[in-house]
């Protein structure tokens, strides 16, 4: 990932060019304020996809931390709790 740096100034005077730019790349755009940078700006696709894939690394930690501490159901039950879920909601229609 190859980062592009700016000052806040620089992209105020062209934001329109620099966000369009951003759809060609997956890079974000670093904004500095003051020599100091202070925020990113990157495409929403690219920062949808950030998002799932944290989402995913979350659910696998707390996986873990889970079968460290043992608190494990069979995977029959799980099935078997879904499939009466299942049922019960599409009886309940």
């Amino acid at each position: 990932m190859q980062e592009s740096i700016i000052s806040l100034t620089e992209f105020k005077s062209g934001a329109s060019q620099q966000i369009n730019a951003l759809k060609d790349s997956a890079d974000p755009l670093i904004l500095t304020q003051n020599g100091r940078a202070t925020a990113v700006i990157e495409d929403y696709a690219q920062y949808k996809r950030q998002q799932k894939s944290l989402a995913l690394l979350r659910l696998m930690v707390q996986g873990e931390d889970d079968i460290q501490h043992g608190r494990l159901t069979p995977q029959q039950e799980v099935f078997d709790g879904l499939k009466e879920r299942l049922l019960a909601e599409k009886n309940h229609d």
